[in-house]
């Protein structure tokens, strides 16, 4: 299945990728008299993300043709949702080729860092350049949804743990973090330095992950490309390990690392494509005044 959350009349609601548009989760509700929640982020919170998948697959999939639908075109995009409890992420993890690969020493741990849901924007909003830094760079990458509560996992568990993958880009200051490595979070964790969805594949969509190729696309064209299998920590092995140094709950986010990194200014675009997703768009912008944010 594949799932997007869409802006309408300033609210932010839950819909089904189908053959003729986006299904409204509350048009399911109306048509089958069912009350599942109009939020992901409830959905999994609820603990009824497997259920509702399920329930989906047996009753209203071979109907879905037959529900209302809404025009892709005429909808906005949204983040899939804006306070996850926790957005982690995993920094150098590509080789450069295979033979790279081989040569890499796995009984390092990988860089780590946290981003606040503050940070947190969705397709097509801007990303703002902050004044406190002279050079900012976006890195697509590809990003693990935590389906139910995960605490010291093993790899070949991970599986049934993970409701789904996005696409992301995640945002920072470079020559603040430049300054100094200790200040690798804080330069990830300004304003609008985290772009989440628009869409998630649950993990039947996604033949084999280790296939995947993530892009940084910059103003429509391709900065850095690779294949998850050049992967140092693949996703599995990320999600074992930290869920053996802090419990995982539903709808947190683990980001896998970039290909490569784009330099953004004022006036880009900036995408994170992956294959078989839609395309995670963000124009850049400067200034020191920065939108509302959602939910406040």
């Amino acid at each position: 299945m594949k799932f997007v959350t869409v802006a309408i009349d300033g609210r932010e609601t839950l819909g089904v990728i189908a053959p003729h548009g986006i299904v409204l989760v509350e048009t399911i509700n109306r048509v089958f008299g069912t009350r599942w929640s109009t939020e992901l982020f409830q959905l999994l919170q609820d603990g009824e993300w497997e259920t509702f998948r399920n329930w989906f697959h047996q009753t209203a999939a071979s109907s879905i043709v037959e529900l209302e639908a809404q025009a892709e075109e005429a909808l906005k995009l949204a983040p899939l949702y804006r306070h996850p409890r926790k957005i982690w992420g995993v920094g150098f993890n590509y080789a450069a080729d295979e033979e790279a690969l081989a040569a890499a020493d796995r009984s390092e741990e990988p860089v780590g860092f946290m981003k606040p849901d503050t940070s947190l924007i969705g397709y097509g909003e801007s990303i703002v350049i902050p004044p406190q830094s002279g050079r900012v760079i976006a890195e697509a990458e590809l990003a693990i949804v935590i389906g139910r509560v995960c605490r010291d996992v093993e790899e070949s568990d991970v599986a049934s743990y993970i409701a789904g993958y996005a696409t992301v880009l995640d945002i920072g200051a470079d020559d603040i973090h430049g300054r100094n490595p200790r200040f690798l979070t804080r330069s990830k964790s300004f304003d609008t330095f985290f772009s989440f969805g628009p869409e998630l594949l649950t993990p039947d969509e996604v033949v084999d992950v280790s296939k995947l190729v993530v892009s940084t696309v910059l103003n429509g064209e391709r900065v850095s490309a690779k294949q998850v299998a050049l992967m140092r920590y693949r996703p599995e092995w990320i999600v074992s390990f930290h869920s053996k140094c802090m419990t995982l709950v539903p709808g947190d986010i683990l980001m896998t690392g970039t290909p490569g990194a784009a330099v953004v200014r004022p006036g880009d675009q900036v995408e994170c494509r992956i294959d078989g997703f839609r395309p995670l768009r963000n124009p850049v912008r400067g200034g020191s005044e920065l939108p509302a944010m959602q939910g406040e």
